[in-house]
């Protein structure tokens, strides 16, 4: 894989090509233009899941953490048979193009590009699943770690059996706190030390 220079259009600034070998851990981040919504009702969020869950089902990608916040979104992944741009440009752009028609609006809706961050998986899983999880109380959205549990706007209510998401890899997740029900156990006392 050869790295190259991208230029930003308009600013003139560089940026690197992203590492998108397939296998790889990713933290991807999205953001709103001008720090705007991108999720403004559970309509909204309803339909980014669907899309979610329907490049999971083509591409293979697996989903370990992820949540909805009313700008940005968070998702903890691993790429199969596609590269990480092939399912995000299907996931956004069917998002944006179907936000602008349920809202009448024009224009762009995430600022840039979407930000990847390549992690290795086994010092870092953990703490990354932790994190995008407890961005919904940090940010207010959900006022403690019971609401969390069953907060559908996030990987965390199916990791702790509250929701079916059969697209989410919740066994492997699970895996790298133990077994079983002690597993889930683990997994939400690892959780509530920093809530």
């Amino acid at each position: 894989m050869t790295s190259r220079l991208i230029y930003d259009r308009g600013c003139g600034i560089p940026r690197l090509a992203r590492l998108d070998a397939l296998g790889v851990l990713h933290h991807v981040m999205g953001r709103g233009i001008e720090r705007k919504k991108i999720f403004w009702n559970d309509k909204d969020q309803e339909d980014f899941i669907n899309r979610l869950a329907e490049v999971v089902e083509q591409s293979g990608m697996d989903i370990y953490a992820w949540a909805l916040i009313p700008n940005p979104f968070h998702l903890l992944c691993k790429t199969r048979n596609w590269p990480l741009s092939t399912s995000m440009r299907k996931i956004l752009t069917g998002y944006a193009v179907n936000f602008n028609k349920r809202h009448k609006r024009r224009g762009h809706l995430f600022q840039n590009r979407y930000k990847s961050i390549v992690c290795q998986e086994d010092s870092y899983l953990k703490e990354l699943v932790r994190y995008i999880h407890l961005n919904l109380l940090r940010s207010g959205i959900v006022k403690d770690i019971k609401e969390l549990n069953s907060c559908r706007w996030s990987g965390h209510s199916a990791l702790v059996g509250k929701v079916d998401r059969k697209w989410q890899d919740s066994e492997y997740v699970l895996s790298c706190f133990g077994k079983g029900r002690q597993a889930q156990k683990n997994y939400l006392r690892y959780h509530e030390r920093l809530s």
